[in-house]
């Protein structure tokens, strides 16, 4: 039954691909480029004023080298979380669950500033809709919405919405530059009203540079999306390329076209003095033939409207993926990330950031939604920046679809030019938006504080590590809250291929049953059986096997699966690691699998020592000895539990032999 169940599993993760091809991707990128301009211009141009076209561009520069990392990052490690995965492998737990806080955050400002900015473009079509108590109602009527929305779950019908929505606001806007530049642009204007250092001010103007940058967070959304998207290596550059240009092309074209029009006057411009909140109706106001100026409102009206809502439910979408990611990791409490049981989405969390979205919109400030949104962006940036350059040299030979270019030899490893960059200037940006803005100041900080503090108390109330991954298996998110945790999810055993491998199986299978207990349900926790090939040094670590030696793993993995699986609801899943260490690589699959107990024999040192798996006499026994037990035991990032037979009862094995390999 368990492999039915896996092979069903896998059919349907195939079948999510090839329904969920690359387009999914565009679509989910451009959803949140396309939005960022509407509810973006109007803050940049507030404080970069006629410098407003540079800042776009500079932050498309941003946005080009956070395109490769984000690509390099999810093509590399296919897991749900974007910047917090890329940090788990890169670094540590710690590291990963600041980064995926941050961006927890900036989801959260993004479903609240796109429905704020939603009503105030739908206001074209009914004033009342921009101001007062309607405006606020409204706006959370669209969060509530979201919400709904993300809890039935995503959809292959919803990603061709997307679609649709993103190409026909795509040609909308460009239609946007092209008249705008031929009705509106005069050079003397765009640079008639910069003086620099006064208008705008230097500190203004690099806080802008910051705000310009709330578009990345559609890379978080699309990276959530790995290993459910089947794209191919070409997909993944034809996606850098193509963002990065509509980046360039319609942030910086409609930038230059809104200074032309609403230009600097008295140190202010009326694009944020009188359209702060709905910046491009006022280009549209702009001109003035009365039929344009009417026919473009309302296209502009409807297709804001539509494209906002469209963009806070891809960042519904992210938000939920990545704290259900959090919840699997142990980084925030297992409650948060509960599953629905007919939707399977974490409805629980949903719910919690729809209340603060909604809250949010309260203050009716778009400023500080912005800022907040820019502090939370920039710290996630960075910490993905920096991952990324990294994981160049902690796992260099892993298969990466898409590689950031212009990357040089440096210390033996290869060095992304693009992502050192990226890291160093999303830093300093990270660092002006602290300085610049007290509200992402106090707010931003104060988050990060609450939710650092929150992380370091559940790991320790939960008894485990601060730095390592520990996972809940993901039926644990599936069950209804019960007053005692689950203490052990998943368990690793390596095998011996002795009499004592029943032992440790039994042993596992008596925790996963007892963990079972805990839930209603047919199912439980799952214990990962591995038999380790150590492979001497005079051999290549990928020497073909004899067959006999083959057979004896098959053959233990089998025996074990059948034992463990005698216990209700446990399931085993088996595995061959080759190494040249039997300890260092036990420890290791612990870290990289996140297991939260290993069980092995607790046996006597073997009078044999150096014993090969490959061109020797040494049995099993002689690899699985009493100083790997004290290593793992050392080393082990979660407790290990040691099993032995009575003596009496145990089988001579010095005096076996194994088939010589």
């Amino acid at each position: 039954m368990p492999d039915a169940q896996e092979r069903a599993a896998e059919a349907a993760r195939e079948a999510a691909r090839s329904t969920l091809g690359s387009p999914v991707l565009f679509a989910v990128v451009w959803t949140s480029l396309a939005s960022g301009i509407y509810f973006s211009l109007g803050v940049v141009a507030d404080h970069a004023l006629g410098l407003t076209p540079l800042v776009f561009l500079i932050a498309s520069g941003f946005f080009a080298l956070a395109a490769m990392t984000y690509v390099e990052g999810a093509s590399l490690h296919q897991d749900k979380g974007g910047s917090t995965v890329f940090a788990r492998y890169a670094f540590n737990e710690l590291w990963s669950f600041i980064a995926g806080w941050a961006v927890l955050l900036d989801y959260i400002i993004l479903v609240a500033v796109c429905s704020f900015s939603a009503t105030n473009y739908a206001a074209a079509f009914w004033a009342p809709l921009g101001r007062g108590h309607v405006e606020t109602v409204a706006a959370i009527a669209v969060i509530v919405y979201v919400a709904a929305g993300t809890m039935r779950g995503f959809q292959s019908s919803r990603a061709r919405r997307l679609i649709m929505i993103v190409v026909a606001d795509l040609v909308l806007q460009l239609a946007l530059v092209v008249v705008g530049l031929a009705v509106f642009f005069n050079a003397d204007v765009l640079t008639s009203g910069i003086e620099l250092g006064s208008t705008p001010k230097w500190s203004d103007a690099i806080f802008a540079v910051g705000v310009a940058t709330v578009v990345l967070t559609g890379l978080e959304s699309a990276s959530g999306l790995a290993g459910e998207v089947g794209a191919r290596s070409r997909d993944l550059k034809r996606l850098v390329a193509s963002s990065t240009a509509f980046v360039v092309v319609v942030y910086t074209g409609i930038a230059v076209v809104a200074m032309t029009a609403l230009p600097v006057v008295g140190n202010a411009t009326s694009l944020s003095r009188n359209f702060l909140e709905a910046p491009v109706l006022g280009i549209a106001k702009s001109f003035k033939q009365d039929w344009l100026a009417t026919s473009s409102t309302y296209a502009l009206a409807a297709a804001a409207t539509v494209t906002l809502i469209a963009a806070a439910n891809s960042a519904m979408l992210g938000l939920s993926r990545l704290a259900y990611s959090l919840a699997l990791n142990r980084q925030i409490p297992s409650a948060l990330g509960r599953l629905h049981p007919t939707r399977s989405t974490p409805y629980i969390v949903i719910v919690l950031a729809a209340l603060l979205a909604s809250v949010l919109v309260l203050p009716n400030d778009l400023d500080l939604l912005v800022g907040l949104y820019a502090f939370g962006s920039l710290l996630g940036l960075t910490i993905a920046h920096a991952s990324i350059v990294r994981l160049r040299y902690t796992e260099p030979d892993r298969r990466r679809p898409y590689r950031i270019p212009l990357s040089i030899p440096v210390a033996g490893g290869s060095l992304p030019l693009p992502a050192v960059v990226g890291a160093l200037l999303s830093g300093l940006a990270w660092i002006s938006v602290i300085v610049f803005h007290a509200g992402a100041r106090f707010v931003g900080m104060g988050w990060m504080a609450f939710g650092v503090v929150l992380y370091v108390v559940y790991r320790i109330s939960q008894e485990k590590p601060l730095l390592d991954r520990v996972t809940v298996p993901e039926l644990a998110l599936r069950q209804p809250a019960r007053p005692r945790e689950v203490s052990y999810g998943s368990i690793l055993v390596p095998l011996m291929g002795s009499p004592l491998d029943d032992d440790i199986i039994q042993t596992a299978g008596r925790l996963a049953g007892e963990q079972h207990e805990d839930f209603d349900t047919e199912e439980g926790a799952v214990v990962q059986a591995l038999w380790i090939i150590e492979v001497p040094m005079s051999l290549p670590i990928d020497a073909r096997l004899p067959d006999g030696q083959l057979e004896r793993a098959r053959a233990a993995l089998r025996r074990a699966k059948a034992v463990g699986e005698e216990y209700e609801g446990v399931e085993v899943a088996t595995a061959t690691i080759r190494t040249r260490r039997a300890g260092a690589a036990i420890v290791d699959e612990a870290s990289r699998r996140g297991v939260e107990a290993i069980v092995m024999a607790a046996e006597e040192p073997s009078r044999i020592r150096g014993g090969a798996l490959l061109g020797g006499r040494g049995g099993p026994r002689d690899n699985f000895v009493g100083e790997i037990t004290k290593y793992v035991v050392a080393k082990a990032p979660c407790p290990v539990i040691l099993t032995a037979p009575p003596a009496h009862d145990m089988p001579d094995l010095t005096a076996a032999t194994s088939t010589p390999a």
